[in-house]
């Protein structure tokens, strides 16, 4: 048996069907390109073209192993729900995994922050979350298993930061949907989690953060790890998790 069900799991995923939001993003090209690794069958919702030909370098001939499904809008459900639809009817069958790495951040005071970027926060990061589980939920549970990872953030579990009224709420909207989910999920064989990461080592963050140390940052690859072992049936006894990604800074 293919996918999260299979007892015999030593590091593969061989033929697990996989969405992954996000997947051309800093983090979401690490995650990937570890998923593809382990023999993932690896959909994609891609809405700007204009992101391909970066991960297609970063990928090189692993590039051709994914299925990509253009002109996606994630905070639109109905585009959601076809998404979901066109990777059971093009691929191996309805998503059996979904990793959740879809977001944006943004910094700023409460009494500086525009509500359109509470907004945009808010449909970036949570509602991207919810749709795409929402949708790949229904077939999971008809087949008595399956994976969900979100991405939530430090700020979520600690009570927020400031500056982080829009990021941070949006973050702990994540991390509730999680737990709501894994626990509506469990009789069904459906492990969902989150992982709240530190800062990220990307070249986005690094541009962003020119003088800062990076010594303690997270490299794509170590997030990734988590992610595989969560999507495994190792990680079956995992569900409704909150997972700190820190390399030990505050």
């Amino acid at each position: 048996m293919k996918g999260p069900g299979r007892a015999d799991w030593t590091g593969s995923l061989e033929g697990c069907v996989t969405v992954v939001s996000g997947g051309s993003g800093g983090l979401g090209r690490g995650v990937v390109k570890l998923l593809l690794e382990a023999g993932a069958e690896l959909h994609l919702p891609i809405f700007d073209p204009d992101e391909i030909p970066g991960l297609e370098g970063y990928l090189g001939d692993a590039f051709h192993g994914l299925q990509l499904h253009e002109g996606i809008d994630l905070t639109a459900a109905a585009e959601v729900d076809r998404l979901v639809e066109r990777v059971t009817e093009t691929g191996s069958g309805a998503p059996e995994a979904v990793v959740n790495l879809a977001g944006g951040f943004s910094m700023s005071p409460v009494e500086e922050t525009d509500p359109r970027v509470w907004e945009r926060l808010w449909a970036m990061n949570a509602t991207t979350a919810f749709l795409l589980s929402r949708a790949a939920f229904p077939a999971m549970k008809r087949a008595g298993r399956g994976r969900i990872v979100n991405i939530s953030a430090l700020p979520a579990l600690d009570g927020g930061q400031s500056g982080l009224s829009a990021y941070g709420a949006a973050k702990a909207a994540v991390l509730n949907l999680t737990r709501t989910l894994s626990k509506e999920g469990v009789e069904a064989g459906i492990t969902v989690n989150a992982v709240l990461p530190s800062i990220i080592d990307t070249p986005g963050n690094r541009e962003a953060m020119p003088e800062a140390d990076t010594s303690r940052w997270l490299a794509p690859v170590e997030i990734a790890r988590v992610i595989r072992f969560l999507l495994s049936d190792e990680g079956a006894i995992v569900n409704g998790a909150a997972i700190p990604l820190t390399l030990g800074s505050p």
